[in-house]
């Protein structure tokens, strides 16, 4: 026997998690967000999904949310990665500033070609670096 419309609960429940997501405090989330992945936050953070649940034998909030952010890899012509963060990492904005500061010097040439020595050859170069990534 009903005793309701599951409709009004589905919608008092979707207001509720409204409500909470609206009052977050995201300057603390994203403080969390560098403590344990050493990442930071961009602002379009989409939310997703929210519902009940229950952690730890108690009852808690789930909410999803869609986040994006900047991944910058950095590898060598052998596939080996060299250097890899997150947008927002404190050691990604070091080494922006020290790449800032060698920018200044002209970067040395690395395997420089004669003029002449075509499209064919450069292509079977860059397949060949290909290839060495994908064996590695």
């Amino acid at each position: 026997m009903k005793i309701t419309d599951s409709e009004s609960i589905k919608n008092s429940e979707k207001e509720l998690i409204d409500s909470i997501t609206g009052e977050l405090d995201w300057s603390a989330i994203e403080k969390l967000l560098r403590e344990k992945h050493n990442i930071g936050l961009q602002d379009d953070v989409e939310f997703r999904n929210g519902d009940l649940t229950v952690f730890d034998s108690q009852i808690a909030y789930k909410l999803d949310f869609d986040v994006k952010i900047t991944l910058s890899v950095v590898f060598d012509r052998k596939g080996n990665c060299l250097k890899l963060t997150a947008a927002g990492d404190e050691k990604e904005r070091n080494i922006v500033e020290q790449e800032k500061t060698e920018s200044e010097t002209p970067d040395p040439v690395i395997d420089e070609k004669p003029a002449d020595a075509g499209v064919n050859s450069i292509a079977s170069e860059i397949a060949g670096m290909i290839s060495e990534i994908n064996n590695s």
